[in-house]
């Protein structure tokens, strides 16, 4: 088949078209950088550009849209909508023009409210941020498209944080200060984490295109869930620090300094890498159930523990 894969230069993307390559498909990524690996592959573009984003999507038979605006700190926070919502429209009129009836489309978790207790695919959807409710947004786009025709086919994926080799987010950030010695616990971190190693969802992506035709939603994790403590004591073991910290910083405290950064952000015009939306995620639920993936058959190729050893050996013991 040939297949776009709209931010195919990004994080899962890379990882997504390494996947679709080896089963021999022919793809095309379309993005605002230059793929590092797959140069040859891509046209770059932005999703904004419904011209541009027509002529790419000509001659395919499938779009994977991944492209999005998904960072904390995006400014102006306009880009959440005009990249996630405009960049959905654009992509339906590129590929209603290509007569491409098969859609990809990878949401998030954050469509969701925040500390709902393990939500699954008919839960209550209510965005607890701006990121959240353009994620949404998109998403009954993409609903509106395919039930306008019983010829489309729709998969709307929702991921759960997702981490591994090369990716500078969230997890990463985490893994670095645990190894740099500067993590500081915010509350004991009995809260539970849903999240989903690269590998995993790449081959999980790949996986979608065996599914007959149809419309689809499915949270995206690795299972078992851990616990943020346990994400800690993996972590320390790994590297071979002390396990032992019952130190932490009551949540009140935390979210009282996550306002103050953020305050001092706004003022600034700088970044800081403590706000208040950070730390609300650090110290939430954010378990969903994954029992609709796992009904497909799709069984993920590496374990949680496996996917974050393979992350902090490469990422910080190359040389050990």
């Amino acid at each position: 088949m040939k297949i776009l894969v709209t931010g195919g230069s990004g994080f899962i993307g890379t990882r997504l078209v390494g996947e679709l390559l080896r089963a021999g498909h022919q793809v095309t990524i379309f993005d605002k950088a230059m793929s590092s690996k797959y140069p040859e592959y891509t046209v770059i573009g932005d999703v904004r550009d419904k011209n541009v984003l027509i002529k790419a999507t000509a001659s395919h038979d499938i779009i994977y849209q991944l492209a999005a605006e998904h960072a904390d700190d995006v400014r102006p926070i306009s880009l959440y909508h005009d990249v996630n919502v405009g960049g959905a429209k654009n992509l339906i009129a590129a590929a209603n023009n290509a007569g491409v009836n098969n859609i990809i489309f990878t949401s998030s978790n954050a469509v969701y409210p925040l500390n709902i207790i393990m939500p699954d695919e008919e839960s209550e959807v209510a965005p607890f941020n701006k990121y959240g409710q353009s994620k949404l947004e998109a998403e009954k786009v993409f609903k509106e498209w395919a039930l306008g025709d019983n010829d489309r086919s729709l998969i709307i994926i929702r991921p759960v944080v997702i981490f591994g080799e090369e990716n500078r987010g969230n997890v990463y950030n985490l893994l670095l200060q645990i190894y740099t010695s500067r993590f500081v616990k915010v509350s004991p971190g009995h809260n539970k984490k849903s999240m989903g190693y690269v590998g995993n969802i790449a081959s999980f992506l790949s996986f979608c295109l065996n599914l007959d035709k149809g419309f689809y939603i499915f949270n995206y994790a690795d299972k078992p869930d851990i616990t943020m403590a346990e994400l800690v004591k993996i972590t320390k073991t790994v590297l071979r620090k002390k396990a032992n910290n019952r130190f932490y910083i009551p949540y009140p405290i935390a979210l009282v300094g996550g306002y103050i950064f953020d305050l001092l952000a706004h003022i600034s015009g700088k970044n800081f890498p403590i706000s208040a939306i950070r730390i609300k995620k650090f110290c939430a639920d954010t378990a969903v159930s994954a029992n609709r993936l796992l009904e497909t058959g799709f069984k993920p190729p590496y374990s949680v523990r496996q996917a974050l050893e393979r992350t902090i050996k490469t990422e910080f013991m190359r040389d050990n």
